[in-house]
């Protein structure tokens, strides 16, 4: 993503670090940065939003879950392997959150 204008944070660098820029996690000169160019650029600042909103969503939802320890280093390490271009195996992804059903499926005509 990207609006096509220069800028002197790059928009792959601002939404490769996103997370650590919404959970506080990075230096006071980097978040000016960020700020800086959230300015300039308006769909980093929509993706900021969103991804803003996610954040407040599930801590709503689930802020009282215990959540394990290891959790968090499993999910960044799928991260890392799906920005870097790697394919994450399906087997993997289903053992970190596996899915269930939620809705009953329609009845076939």
């Amino acid at each position: 993503m990207s609006c096509g204008e220069p800028h002197e944070t790059d928009c792959s660098e601002v939404l490769d670090h996103l997370y650590e820029f919404l959970d506080k996690e990075m230096p006071d000169s980097d978040c000016t940065k960020f700020e800086v160019h959230f300015e300039e650029c308006s769909p980093c600042l929509e993706k900021y939003g969103l991804e803003q909103a996610v954040k407040k969503l599930v801590k709503r939802c689930c802020g009282s879950d215990d959540v394990p320890t290891d959790l968090r280093s499993k999910v960044m390490g799928r991260i890392d392997l799906i920005r870097s271009g790697h394919l994450v195996p399906e087997q993997d992804i289903t053992a970190v959150a596996p899915v269930t059903p939620t809705a009953t499926p329609a009845p076939q005509e």
